[in-house]
């Protein structure tokens, strides 16, 4: 079965930064370490990434509702390191994916981005890729909504949601909320 990799915005201000998300830590640690052991498991690994302007619509003084996170070429933008090495060291091509890049425009799902929807669309296709497994920061808003998105896109049955690898603000009950609405497959 071809599978692809689908980790979102596992990005240092989501994991020690701006905006830390309970588990964050442990649990990027743990998806690089998964990721290590299963080398040759995926045929294609997307990474998605928020990349801000310093005044983005979904920052508190700009009337959005977080803290200002994620801007454009800061340290807190930047992919967790420890992912870097797995990621590259394992079979399976590597691609990333950037969202929220415009001031008033907000892009929780990385397929709310026209022109990486397009793209990861086409790498579905090609790829030949039977299964998506998602996971990463947070598990109840941009992983939740790329999920939900995915979904619309592709088909419930072609997703499994890697809940280890997603800790969640709400401590994961919207995740499997969708979870168990959509009978979607999980690895817990």
């Amino acid at each position: 079965m071809n599978r692809m990799l689908l980790i979102i915005d596992p990005q240092i201000d989501f994991i020690n930064g701006s905006l830390p998300i309970s588990g964050a830590e442990k649990a990027m640690n743990n998806l690089a370490d998964y990721i290590s052991r299963n080398s040759g498991k995926y045929a294609l690994k997307i990474v998605t990434a928020d990349r801000h302007p310093f005044f983005h619509c979904s920052f508190a003084d700009c009337g959005g509702e977080w803290p200002r996170h994620c801007v454009h070429d800061t340290a807190g933008a930047a992919i967790w390191q420890p992912l870097f090495l797995p990621l590259y060291e394992t079979e399976g091509a590597v691609r990333f994916f950037y969202k929220g890049e415009y001031e008033n425009t907000d892009e929780y799902s990385i397929f709310k981005n026209n022109e990486a929807t397009q793209v990861i669309c086409e790498l579905v296709e090609n790829e030949k890729i039977e299964r998506i497994d998602i996971c990463g920061l947070a598990g109840d808003v941009c992983v939740l909504q790329s999920l939900s998105d995915g979904i619309e896109l592709f088909g419930a049955e072609k997703f499994n949601v890697l809940t280890a690898y997603s800790p969640s603000i709400d401590g994961g009950e919207a995740l499997l909320g969708i979870i168990e609405k959509k009978n979607l497959s999980c690895d817990r």
